[in-house]
């Protein structure tokens, strides 16, 4: 039974990694080609990998839990939790703020965390979509398209900014009885203040300040003084590898260009829904040259269902694997209405600010 019990969470875990190599093989049998990932697509790999390494390291290193903890002092803990979390993935990835985040909500003494660890889920969503390294789609639409930071950035602006209008009311609405206990102290090993200067050379190198070798000095310090670092989530490079060579494989079986930005909007959102926002870019950015509506799309697409956005697999996650919690059903129905809500809220936002015309014919 443990086995089984393994097993199952193993695939829960790397379903992405599994569908996505099997839908590789698949393709590629069925196409009678092997896709090749482009410059393009392997200096994205790349950025990734020495992101993912830098990130970590600054989480081993006790620094990113050191700030942390301060949210936890004086008042309007919801707010400082939302907010933290909003602005925490801006520069950490959604991920890895919620990975941040979620557990010390729930270390807290506090009633309402279900509510809370939503609010920080939509809030990861919505603030890692600001950013070119907020999340892996904005990273790979960033690159691709070889667009500038400021454009990128006043793109999806209204989007980041709407949502935290919505998410700063709503927690102030969020009433908690709290009763914490004494902060433990956490020290700050040396190797964070290293790690800190390696994410402003990643940073530098995203935002092409600084050429794309500069980032194997990170690789060159975590193989010598902190192996541990290297620990990073591989499968999600490989799926991303893997989705390089489905969305190749399929360019080649569909048609070659979606131009209709409305079309590319709903496409983006409803493909997110059933696979994700990430695999949904590497797919329909083989088949237009709109980048902005494809940019909406899959950042509106993170909200509404629990596989929208790896980062709601990994809030949904922490929260019912932690001891304690009760009512899972309850907190999923939750979890996905106001997901859904966030949702919908986005598609108005979209074609209210980029489309008018057909808003006004949706509303009739």
């Amino acid at each position: 039974m443990k086995h089984e019990v393994t097993f199952i969470d193993f695939v829960i875990k790397e379903w992405l990694l599994i569908a996505s190599g099997v839908g590789f093989v698949l393709l590629s049998l069925y196409t009678k080609h092997l896709p090749i990932p482009s410059i393009n697509e392997l200096n994205v790999l790349f950025i990734l990998f020495v992101l993912f390494i830098t990130v970590n390291g600054l989480q081993k290193s006790g620094l990113l839990l050191k700030i942390s903890q301060f949210i936890e002092k004086g008042k309007a803990i919801p707010l400082k939790l939302v907010l933290a979390t909003f602005f925490l993935s801006m520069l950490v990835t959604n991920d890895i703020a919620l990975i941040v985040i979620v557990p010390i909500t729930l270390s807290l003494n506090i009633n309402k965390k279900d509510i809370l660890v939503i609010f920080e889920a939509l809030a990861a969503n919505a603030g890692s979509a600001l950013t070119p390294i907020g999340n892996p789609q904005n990273l790979y639409i960033y690159w691709f398209y070889h667009i500038h930071p400021f454009t990128f950035i006043k793109t999806i602006f209204p989007f980041s900014l709407a949502f935290l209008g919505l998410l700063t009311v709503s927690s102030l609405f969020v009433v908690i009885r709290k009763d914490l206990k004494g902060d433990q102290i956490q020290k700050i090993n040396k190797k964070a203040y290293v790690y800190g200067v390696l994410f402003i050379v990643v940073l530098l190198t995203v935002f092409h300040i600084l050429p794309l070798v500069s980032g194997v000095a990170v690789i060159f310090f975590a193989f010598i003084f902190d192996q541990k670092a290297l620990y990073v989530d591989y499968s999600l490079l490989f799926s991303f590898f893997f989705f390089f060579g489905i969305a190749d494989n399929l360019k080649t079986m569909l048609a070659p260009e979606i131009s209709h930005s409305g079309h590319i909007f709903l496409l983006s959102v409803l493909t997110s829904q059933v696979m994700s926002n990430v695999p949904a870019t590497l797919l329909i950015a083989k088949f237009t040259s709109n980048w902005q509506p494809l940019l909406w799309g899959t950042n509106a697409g993170g909200f509404g269902s629990l596989i929208g956005s790896l980062a709601n697999l990994i809030a949904y996650k922490l929260y019912i694997s932690c001891e304690g919690t009760k009512n899972t059903a309850r907190f999923t129905a939750k979890f996905l209405i106001l997901g859904y809500m966030a949702l919908f809220i986005s598609i108005g936002l979209y074609f209210l600010l980029f489309r008018p015309a057909d808003f006004l014919w949706i509303i009739k």
